[in-house]
């Protein structure tokens, strides 16, 4: 069973900057995708950006050209560096993996759905 545990959240003024991390252990699988996610209060989880099994990053819109998202250690380490951090950003974020799709022609995807999840670190970003 992967098991995921981010770390790194916190406090920030608007316009600084956090590095989150997640640890990532129990892969039985080769391909995995990674991703972070994250969710304000009253609203839905929403996606902020994935890596792919080649390491091709995927962004929201919201946080192009701000954040970027890397691995490490085989997949055994993400990081999302946000930086310009902005109070709209304030929610819990979340690391999740699930296993590449494959679709043809020796190429992997991700899945709309992710199937390992962290338990989350709070980042607040005030005005």
């Amino acid at each position: 069973q992967v098991q995921l545990v981010e770390s790194g959240g916190g406090s920030v003024q608007s316009g600084g900057s956090l590095r989150l991390s997640c640890a990532a252990s129990g892969y039985t699988y080769s391909r995995y995708c990674l991703g972070w996610f994250r969710q304000a209060a009253g609203k839905e989880r929403e996606k902020v950006a994935t890596i792919d099994d080649d390491g091709v990053p995927s962004y929201a819109d919201s946080v192009k050209g701000r954040f970027v998202i890397s691995q490490a250690n085989a997949k055994y380490t993400l990081y999302l560096q946000m930086d310009s951090l902005k109070p709209e950003d304030t929610a819990t974020y979340y690391c999740a993996a699930s296993e590449a799709i494959y679709s043809g022609r020796y190429t992997y995807s991700c899945p709309d759905s992710f199937n390992y999840w962290g338990q989350g670190t709070q980042v607040t970003v005030s005005s």
